[in-house]
């Protein structure tokens, strides 16, 4: 998590909301990412999905499995990326109750709807991840 909380803050210091993520397997991390919505002009230019798609061009698979850890929960767009990459565990830092979708507001998850079910780890660094994200958005009202 101190890794993809590196990443989250160097998307703020471009700027971008900050958020970080990276991909592991077989105990290596594969890549490593922060948001990038904003540089990239790509409204899914989410860490989540920057990271699995560095590490599917990677694994030359675009069924990634592996373990994903990011530093918010992931919304429900970077939710269904996970279910389709087949991630096999999610782990992240501050919990998402407005858009959370791995628990908070919604659980696709672990949803019997869907083909595949992510195992989840909430709340690792949870004060300092939240802390970062809090910290950002009050600086921005401010200006």
């Amino acid at each position: 998590m101190k890794l993809a909380y590196e990443q989250a803050e160097i998307s703020e210091l471009n700027g971008e909301v900050p958020v970080g993520a990276l991909f592991f397997d077989e105990g290596q991390v594969i890549a490593v990412s922060g948001n990038v919505s904003i540089a990239n002009h790509d409204p899914s230019g989410h860490a989540e999905i920057d990271v699995l798609r560095k590490a599917a061009k990677i694994k030359k698979n675009h069924r990634t499995g592996g373990t994903l850890v990011v530093t918010l929960e992931p919304c429900v767009m970077c939710m269904g990326a996970i279910i389709q990459a087949r991630v096999d565990r999610l782990i992240f830092g501050a919990y998402d109750p407005r858009s959370g979708a791995a628990g908070s507001a919604f659980d696709l998850s672990n949803s019997s709807k869907l083909n595949h079910k992510v195992n989840v780890i909430g709340g690792v660094m949870d004060k300092e991840c939240k802390a970062l994200m809090q910290n950002f958005f009050k600086s921005r009202r401010k200006n």
